[in-house]
């Protein structure tokens, strides 16, 4: 006599998000914008401050700053202090693959990075 077989399937997913906390606007700095990478280590995130609804300025764990250029206007983004990302399986932020996701449900896809290096005061 054969035994039937059972058959059944497990499916277990991880999902890693990062809430990014805003850091309150320093003394008033001037910008350059450079080159940016392409992907950042989600690890190296230490804060952000958004001051337009077009970019994201983001803070590494070094003092660097970026500048996340999103794809789109981006508006949802001022309503709720903060958003969350939501890494690749690389562990990595990487433009034209990832979004943030805004505290009231939007997404925001980042198109470039730029590395923000402070403007040089002329001298008198």
């Amino acid at each position: 006599q054969q035994v039937p077989l059972a058959f059944s399937q497990v499916t277990i997913s991880q999902s890693v998000i990062i809430r990014v906390p805003m850091s309150k606007p320093a003394a008033p700095v001037e910008w350059h914008e450079k080159k940016g990478p392409h992907c950042i280590p989600a690890s190296e995130l230490a804060g952000a401050q958004i001051n337009s609804s077009d970019h994201v300025d983001l803070i590494l764990r070094g003092g660097e700053r970026l500048r996340a250029m999103l794809a789109d206007d981006c508006p949802s983004l001022r309503y709720y202090s903060g958003f969350y990302l939501r890494p690749g399986a690389d562990g990595r932020i990487c433009a034209d693959r990832d979004t943030l996701h805004t505290r009231s449900g939007g997404e925001c896809e980042i198109d470039s990075f730029r590395l923000l290096v402070p403007k040089k005061a002329k001298r008198p």
